[in-house]
């Protein structure tokens, strides 16, 4: 048997491919471009390499922010186009304005509009490129599932939402549940006939959900054949590190009683080395946070003072690590009185929001006064947003695990925050304390810079809420 029937490029080989080929179509198409029509401002040689090394690190930071390296979006090209104008335009906005390290501006200004049109143009070539070729169903992963049916819907729609070229192709049934296939439109496969099923569907990968007490249906001569194809050179994973790899998120519904086993916690979180580093971070930035926070002042004033008719700054209560509370504090967006029936969520579009609120909010200009709770050390730059105490003894009776994130501290920003949904539900809840634990278990330096450059993101297409 063959280790794999049809080529597929996993999320990190087509992120990589996706920054690569960004780098390569623009160098070289800016080669061909300044060569055949003799514009110096374009041409590349071995003379100008701090130029390229410039542009190419640009085009990277800014395509990363523009969000050209977030699969789902790269996949639809009406969305490209636009964030590769966008990237297109910063990007030579700030090679042109970078001074001794990218080349003098040339006398004749339309060189600059040339520059402009191709590194667009090759981005956009390459790009369809990809969406055509490479995002094509030809080069989706075709996934034969095995475990519980009553549990793997769940499953499916996770992983299919976090990866659209994910293919799950059918299942086999190791517990008593049956309505799976009608629900989720998949077939199921017998046991027995599981080579004859990967040979026929071309099936690249074998993910085994296993779980606890429902896995009564993995029988010997299951596990046998699966330890053959193993050794044959066959892919065979767990969905539990399948789930963390695609969603970017901690599985805590389906560890159960193996969660201690399965969620070790990062070196990161005890690394003093890092934390220093970490909080020395936190003590710069929030000193320059807290200075544009005094700029923003009187603006912010002026527009609580008509919009929200209520005190500036507003206080609540919050747990932070260790489950210790403090107040954090904020702008206000909401007026006075605005839960005279108790604490309640905030939801999305929340009526007690008033106009300016909402702007605040969007903007995220409402967070600067946090910028004092990481002075405090209170926060930290990056962190799970810390959440009401009668909230956190709510989601304690109902999600499992849920206060294992009071473990670090709390943050102005995070990894649920940048990949999440707006927060006004139990279900909602559980989907962010996935990233958080995710974040936890992950923590380090580049995941920090990504969270922040994903922030950008946020900032910039006003997504905040």
């Amino acid at each position: 048997m063959s280790k794999k029937s049809i080529l597929h490029f996993d999320i990190s080989e087509r992120k990589v491919l996706l920054r690569f080929m960004d780098m390569f179509v623009v160098v070289f198409l800016l080669s061909l471009v300044g060569i055949i029509f003799d514009l110096r401002y374009l041409q590349i040689n071995n003379y100008n390499l701090v130029w390229i090394a410039v542009l190419v690190t640009y085009l990277s930071v800014f395509a990363s922010i523009f969000e050209l390296y977030h699969l789902q979006k790269a996949g639809k090209f009406e969305i490209v186009v636009k964030n590769v104008i966008l990237t297109s335009s910063v990007t030579v906005l700030f090679f042109m304005l970078t001074p001794f390290f990218t080349p003098s501006l040339p006398d004749n200004r339309v060189q600059l509009l040339f520059f402009f049109i191709t590194i667009t143009a090759a981005l956009l070539l390459w790009r369809y490129a990809y969406i055509t070729l490479i995002s094509s169903a030809r080069f989706h992963k075709r996934v034969l599932l095995i475990g519980d049916a009553a549990e793997l819907i769940l499953m499916v729609k996770a992983l299919q939402k976090s990866d659209p070229n994910y293919a799950i192709i059918g299942f086999v049934n190791t517990g008593n549940g049956d309505n799976f296939s009608i629900a989720a439109g998949l077939k199921e496969y017998p046991s027995e006939e599981i080579r004859k099923v990967l040979k026929d569907e071309h099936i690249n990968e074998i993910v085994v959900a296993g779980s606890n007490s429902r896995n009564r249906g993995l029988t010997l001569d299951l596990l046998k054949e699966l330890n053959n194809l193993l050794i044959e050179g066959f892919s065979i994973k767990d969905y539990t590190q399948v789930y963390e790899d695609i969603t970017y998120r901690v599985p805590v519904h389906h560890v159960g009683k193996d969660f201690y086993k399965f969620f070790l916690f990062n070196r990161s979180n005890q690394n003093k080395f890092y934390l220093f580093f970490n909080r020395v971070f936190d003590v710069l930035f929030s000193l320059i946070g807290l200075m544009m926070c005094i700029l923003f002042i009187p603006f912010i004033w002026l527009g609580n003072l008509f919009g929200n008719r209520g005190s500036l700054f507003y206080s609540q209560e919050r747990i932070g690590q260790n489950a210790q509370s403090f107040n954090i504090l904020k702008f206000r967006t909401m007026p006075k009185n605005s839960e005279l029936n108790g604490p309640q969520w905030a939801e999305k579009n929340d009526p007690r929001i008033t106009r300016f609120g909402r702007f605040l909010r969007r903007t995220r200009l409402d967070e600067f006064p946090q910028f004092y709770n990481i002075l405090k050390g209170e926060m930290s730059i990056i962190g799970p947003r810390p959440e009401r105490e009668v909230f956190v003894k709510e989601l304690s009776e109902i999600i499992p695990f849920y206060k294992t994130r009071h473990i670090v501290k709390p943050g102005l920003t995070g990894w649920a925050q940048v990949m999440a949904n707006y927060g006004s539900s139990h279900d909602d809840s559980m989907e962010k304390l996935q990233y958080d634990l995710y974040y936890i278990k992950h923590r380090g330096l580049f995941l920090d810079l990504n969270i922040l450059v994903k922030t950008f993101s946020t900032v910039l297409f006003y997504r905040g809420q």
